[in-house]
């Protein structure tokens, strides 16, 4: 369901939020324009990670329009009334730092690491590209042939790429997660100036934007700084509510097979419709995240004990669970069959497998374990400045707040086996999934 897109009654000024065990500190504030800013302190190194995150992602194009997010990510390193194409990125590498982008369904984000020193710069740069970019027919023409060519290289060539986006189209009917956030082809070859444009002039405003600033910071400077450079961009007072077409109710179980000369190594994959992580409401995405865990997290997962060392049925299975997400994501469940076991042979131990893991219920043991190597990695996460800004940004712009990015380590360590039982008996539902297999085209389907 659609979210509501406040980072929280709680973003007020100079707002600091302490980690329990004092490792972690965050600080939260609102521009007078709207823009949103997270700051998480680490001292530990004269570096600092600066990013600004856009509520604007490949689900919010208009239809027609697909992978003009993407297309935009890339336009927004060429020129601006100050900057001259290409200039950004090498501001930044002779400054010692490095720099990229990246688009996803929910948001499109930009990032710079530096030595702390540098953050200035950084945010002059980045909010100058905030509203002023240039382009040119040239540009258009130029960055257009260049994500025909990425799309080309990583999912026209990837027979494993091409099965995934039919997967999602089949699974989401009315949702435009259904969509490749590059965009499917027939649609990005026709993408212009005025897609791009449109794009920007709607989604690309400060009320719109959550910077995080992660790093050897003080707060009172990262807001001196905020103010001087993206404080002075006016709010878009025309920025669209972000409603998107929602999902109908899903009845019909839906198969597909996918064949492919290239395929060296047939699967079975079925995803089903899942709840998302909600603000406020996290545990039963944290009942789904854990049952991935349990159920195809690994080698000493049920799925892998059952399929590949019990009955060696299988080389490979695995569970995933997508719970970052804005509307409702997908758990998915893949085997690859061991030598001449069949795809539906497989698809067979895995649908038995699943009903003894729900029948047998959770071994406390596996659960203790998941969740220490849960605690451990969590600890670890807070040395990774990159990582820090990216779990806050993902759960801003995915309408989460920072109290629940804060509050999902405990509500993890809090979820007990019954839930994740309960979590799958609910998530299991044939009606609202998808099967796919993959194959080779010599190859028969029984």
């Amino acid at each position: 369901m659609v979210r509501a897109l406040a980072l929280s009654a709680a973003l007020i000024a100079a707002t600091p939020v302490l980690a329990e065990d004092g490792q972690e500190t965050v600080t939260t504030f609102t521009l007078d324009n709207g823009m949103d800013v997270v700051v998480v302190e680490d001292h530990r190194a004269p570096v600092v990670q600066h990013m600004v995150w856009y509520r604007a992602g490949s689900a919010d194009e208009p239809i027609g329009s697909s992978g003009v997010a993407h297309f935009l990510e890339h336009l927004l390193f060429k020129g601006t009334d100050t900057l001259a194409p290409g200039e950004f990125s090498a501001t930044v590498a002779a400054n010692g730092g490095n720099d990229n982008a990246f688009t996803s369904y929910d948001y499109t984000a930009y990032f710079q690491r530096v030595a702390s020193d540098r953050l200035e710069l950084m945010m002059r740069m980045e909010s100058d590209r905030m509203r002023n970019i240039r382009l040119s027919e040239e540009d258009i023409l130029t960055e257009r042939d260049v994500i025909l060519e990425e799309r080309n290289q990583r999912t026209e060539n990837n027979p494993r790429a091409l099965f995934g986006e039919q997967m999602s189209a089949a699974q989401y009917l009315n949702h435009r997660y259904g969509v490749p956030i590059i965009g499917w082809r027939h649609e990005m070859e026709t993408l212009d100036m005025q897609d791009a444009l449109s794009f920007y002039q709607t989604h690309y405003a400060p009320n719109n934007a959550i910077l995080v600033v992660t790093g050897d910071v003080d707060p009172d400077d990262v807001r001196t700084l905020a103010e001087k450079y993206y404080g002075v961009i006016p709010a878009n007072p025309d920025l669209p509510e972000r409603i998107r077409s929602q999902e109908p109710p899903q009845t019909a179980a839906r198969r597909l097979t996918y064949k492919d000369p290239r395929v060296s190594q047939p699967y079975v994959q079925r995803s089903y419709l899942a709840q998302e992580r909600d603000a406020g409401a996290q545990e039963k995405a944290a009942a789904l995240f854990l049952l991935a865990e349990l159920l195809g997290g690994g080698n000493t997962s049920y799925l892998s004990e059952k399929l590949q060392f019990d009955q060696q049925k299988a080389v490979f299975s695995g569970a995933f669970y997508r719970g970052m997400s804005l509307d409702n994501t997908t758990f998915d469940l893949l085997v690859v069959p061991a030598q001449g076991v069949s795809l539906q042979e497989a698809e067979d131990a895995m649908d038995r497998a699943v009903a003894d893991f729900i029948a047998e219920g959770v071994n406390e043991d596996d659960l203790d374990r998941i969740k220490m190597q849960l605690r451990a990695s969590q600890t670890y996460a807070r040395d990774n400045v990159d990582g820090i800004g990216n779990r806050y940004g993902r759960a801003l712009t995915s309408g989460l707040t920072v109290e629940d990015v804060q509050a999902w380590p405990d509500i993890l360590q809090a979820v007990t086996g019954d839930e994740i039982i309960a979590a799958a008996r609910e998530v299991f539902q044939l009606e609202t999934s998808v099967t796919g297999w993959l194959m080779r085209d010599d190859e028969v389907t029984q």
